[in-house]
């Protein structure tokens, strides 16, 4: 009989203390309070006084975008531009646009084919 009450009051006090948050838990090893939150606000104390709401300034919320970035936006839309006009302004070089110059630099000269040299840069013989 002793055996089955001790069992029975174990699992009464297991099942209590099972549902108790971890905070609760932990204040009732240390023997301490615990702390009301929002979340979790306890039993309702009468010497329990909540603290007073402070008014808080409420952040202003952005108008658009400001000038700044808006700058630093047009700056870099205008290199990216005059990048652009760079690069293209390069293709036109013979260098690029001539099938002739075979990726060099300068136009290869035409050798006789007795004289043909392997070129390492294209890997064709001229």
């Amino acid at each position: 009989m002793k055996l089955l009450f001790s069992i029975i009051l174990t699992v009464i006090a297991l099942t209590s203390y099972g549902q108790l948050s971890r905070k609760e838990k932990k204040a009732a090893r240390k023997g301490t309070a615990v702390q009301p939150t929002t979340l979790s606000p306890g039993s309702e104390d009468a010497d329990f006084v909540a603290p007073s709401v402070k008014m808080r300034k409420e952040k202003k919320k952005s108008r658009g975008i400001t000038y700044n970035a808006q700058k630093e936006y047009d700056d870099r839309m205008a290199s990216r531009a005059k990048t652009n006009r760079y690069n293209e302004r390069m293709l036109m070089k013979p260098q690029y646009a001539n099938p002739a110059y075979f990726g060099h630099k300068r136009k290869p000269k035409r050798h006789a084919p007795g004289k043909l040299k392997y070129c390492k840069e294209c890997g064709i013989r001229h």
